[in-house]
Parts: C-alpha cells; structure tokens; sequence
C-alpha cells in the first residue's frame, strides 16, 4: 500500500512525520496504585474508610463509572488520608482500571478538597511531554482501547500490570499546542453530548410527570372489563421461521425490553400486527425486565408477534391512551403468578379490570400531549448518537493525523 506524503508508518499505523511514537513509561512521572501505600496489615490498620463525608474522598472506579454524587461516594479520615499519601490526587491525573473490564480509563477531575485512589485503579501522574486530556481520549479511543485490551493478562477475569501498561505506545504531536487543540475539539463536542443527554433526562423526568398526573383516575373515570376495551390475540412461535432477511420484524420479550433494538427476522406472515397494536410481554425468564411492558405498532405487517407475547387490540377506545396507561402502571405485573417463570395467565386477563376514562377526545388529548413528549425525547436521543458518531470521527482523524488543527 502505498504511503500518503507527508506520513510514516508505524507499529500503531500512519502518522504525520513529525510525529513520534511514545512509551507510557516516558510520558509519566509516576505510576502507581493503592497497594503501594503499605502491607495489607498495615493498611488495615490505617486506613479508615465512611459512607458519610469526611477528610478526603476516597476514589473507587465505580464513583467515576456511575458519575456518582458525592454524598453516594465514600471518604477517609485525616490521619488515613496522610498515610495514603503516595496515591494522593490533586486533578488531571489518569487512572486505569487494573482487574475486571479492562480498558475503563478516567481523567481525574477534582470536586472536593482532597482525594486519594481506593484499590483496584492505577495512578498515572504524567510529566510535561503530554496534555493529559489528549492522553485520556487516546486511551478511549479505539487504537488505545486494542492496546489497552491486548494487555489483558487473564482469560478469565481481566487484568492489567504495571508493565503492560508502561509499554502502551501513543504516537504524540510534537507540540503539546497541538495536543491541547485536538484534546478541546474533542471536548467541545463531548460538551454538546453531556448537554443533550441531560435535556433527554430532564424531557424523561417532564413526561413522568405529565404521565402521573394526565393518567391518574379522575371523578368521571369508571372501571372497565379490560377485556370489553380489546380483543386478546396470542402471538405464534415463529423460531422455525427465523431467517437473516426476512421481511417481518419478530417481536419476542428481548425485543420489547430493549424498545426494538434487538432484532431477528420472519418470513411468515401468519400473525402480524396492525398499526396501533399494543404488544405486550406475557411471560419472562425470573427475573426478566421485559414482563408487562408494552410497545406500541406504527406500521402495519412490519412485525411477527411471537409466542409469550400478545396483540391487545382496542375496540373503540383510543390506542396510543391506552398504551401509555398500561405502559406507565405496569398493571399486569399485578397478575404475576410466581411460578418458575414469571406469566401473566388467561384467567387473569379475562377478569381485569381497568380504569379509565371513556371520553374518546379526551383519550386522544391524552395520547397526544404523551406523544408529542415521546416524539422530542426520540430526537434528542437521535441527534445525541449523531453526535457520538461524529466523536468517533473526529477521534479517528485527529489522534491519526489524518486532519491537523495546528
């Protein structure tokens, strides 16, 4: 193949010329982890750990996996703080993950006075040669994350070593300027992704609010025969019908519980749902999330209802009215009968009983304004994996070189 002007090929592929490849060894002034701090008897003697706020925080990598709040995270005293003072945090640092899911890498940023590392995360304190933002999206991205996983020293449960991670290659624009603008233009748009997500999280937290309070029953509202409000149709097994390209999307319970994002095929049509179905999840594996829950058909034969899974059909009232109101009561989880998987049976469907209102516009009104939330909430979440994918574009031309900012 031949090589662009202007680039050299390396041991982590093709980069401008003027880069260099670079050791983590000689990026850092420190690599470190709790274990260093003492003997396992003399930290346990000293070590003084609370759920309630004290000294300094004491950081676990699943308060920087969770984002978790402060008052969820744990802290040390005074007198422990000093004496894990070789793991000591000030911000900026890099921090891997030694055991378990390999390749969990975090920038450290300070939000109380004092930190220090918990066990089972390595230290990096890094010397002048790299901007530590630039370093961390490296690691994040997929030529560090091979590396990262590459080093995996355990089939069974992950685990990284100090050497593995000293011998990671970065390749490295020569200028930390450059470094920096790469390391802002990748954190310009991880900006515009933490904003969007918390607008879907406030839209969210909006819709459980209107939901509670349009669905709640009202003077005027009456008990229904669910049965009298729908027609009750099972789904079919179509397992011998499972084919790569069928034109039928199977709805099964792993269907519904991830809204529509795991997906098989069918090529038989003998039982597809019609626009405005309600499906809904009739029997799930212990502890299953799928049971009860429902989705909502926008199109006609586009989906084969599988066994476990039924077609609630209205018969006059308005679908989408309904939808919400089972979807946000979760009533059918009522029907449960604890057996070795968990069901909703025949008998109890046929005795329920449902309130609601049977004015048909304001049924409707109802849909609407629960749509119209849903509707938002659907192109937020577009536009935020937009803007993930576009981040991996741009971490894929930026820390190659493949565009130059400087």
């Amino acid at each position: 193949m031949e090589i662009v002007k202007g680039y050299k090929r390396t041991e982590v592929g093709l980069i401008p010329e003027e880069w260099k490849i670079h050791k983590v060894k000689d990026l850092i002034d420190l690599l470190t982890d709790y274990d260093a701090n003492g003997s396992f008897e003399s930290v346990a003697q000293n070590v003084n750990v609370y759920d309630h706020e004290e000294y300094a925080w004491y950081v676990r990598s699943t308060d920087l996996e969770n984002n978790s709040k402060l008052d969820k995270v744990r802290y040390v005293d005074e007198s422990s703080y000093k004496f894990l003072k070789k793991t000591s945090l000030n911000g900026g640092e890099l921090l891997f993950l030694k055991r378990g899911d390999i390749g969990n890498v975090y920038l450290f940023e300070m939000k109380t006075q004092r930190a220090t590392v918990a066990p089972n995360l390595y230290l990096l304190k890094l010397n002048q040669i790299s901007d530590s933002k630039y370093l961390f999206y490296y690691f994040i991205s997929n030529y560090g994350q091979r590396q990262l996983k590459s080093k995996n020293a355990s089939s069974t449960l992950g685990a990284l070593y100090k050497d593995d991670v000293k011998s990671i290659l970065v390749p490295l624009p020569p200028t930390i300027a450059e470094q920096t603008a790469i390391a802002n233009a990748l954190s310009d748009i991880d900006d515009l992704i933490s904003k969007t997500e918390k607008l879907i999280y406030k839209k969210k937290a909006i819709k459980q609010g209107v939901m509670q309070e349009l669905l709640k029953p009202k003077e005027g509202w009456v008990k229904r025969k669910f049965t009298d409000i729908v027609d009750y149709i099972h789904g079919k097994a179509h397992e011998q019908f499972i084919v790569d390209d069928g034109k039928f999307k199977v709805v099964n319970s792993k269907f519904i519980s991830s809204n529509g994002e795991v997906v098989k095929y069918s090529n038989n049509s003998f039982l597809t749902a019609k626009k405005n179905d309600i499906l809904t999840v009739l029997s799930d594996l212990p502890n299953g999330k799928a049971l009860a829950k429902c989705f909502l058909v926008e199109k006609d034969n586009l989906y084969a209802v599988n066994q476990r899974v039924c077609i609630w059909r209205s018969k006059g009232a308005d679908s989408i009215f309904l939808y919400y109101l089972l979807n946000r009561h979760k009533y059918f989880l009522q029907l449960d009968d604890g057996v070795t998987q968990t069901h909703i049976l025949n008998g109890d469907i046929n005795r329920f009983e449902l309130t609601i209102t049977e004015d048909l516009e304001t049924q409707k009104e109802i849909g609407v304004i629960l749509s119209d939330i849903d509707k938002e909430i659907v192109i937020l979440e577009k536009r935020n994996d937009k803007l993930n994918y576009q981040k991996q574009g741009m971490m894929q031309a930026l820390l190659t070189g493949k565009i130059r900012l400087l």
